[in-house]
């Protein structure tokens, strides 16, 4: 019936910083952007990742969230890498700072970024 995740639609404050973010430094590919006129949506912009995809909505006068790690609901964006330890150290080069790990998981590593509005990033190597 179900097929897989087709996308994961985020709200972001600015989103311009948000698709720079996202395209500079995680290495999505921004694939297109839709003018809605149905306020208080603007617009819908689309970014890939290989075969996963991300969709930011853009709304006039966004309202910031409650974050909290025990919040019901959203909890993070988690991104497969291969190597931990390079990507630490590429995203760090990058200005990115590590909020959380890298942990040992049996035979993952975990550690966690944020985006430009704070929302958690769980980078994991199986």
């Amino acid at each position: 019936m179900f097929k897989r995740i087709d996308h994961v639609e985020l709200v972001p404050s600015d989103v311009e910083r948000t698709i720079k973010f996202y395209t500079d430094i995680l290495g999505f590919t921004l694939t297109e952007r839709i003018p809605v006129n149905a306020p208080p949506l603007l617009e819908v912009v689309f970014l890939r990742l290989q075969d996963t995809m991300v969709e930011f909505l853009v709304m006039s006068d966004p309202i910031p969230t409650v974050k909290s790690p025990n919040q019901i609901g959203y909890h993070c964006l988690a991104l497969e890498v291969d190597d931990m330890d390079q990507t630490i150290a590429d995203l760090q080069a990058k200005g990115v700072e590590i909020t959380w790990g890298p942990v040992s998981l049996g035979p993952a590593k975990r550690a966690e970024i944020h985006d430009p509005d704070g929302l958690p990033i769980e980078l994991r190597q199986w």
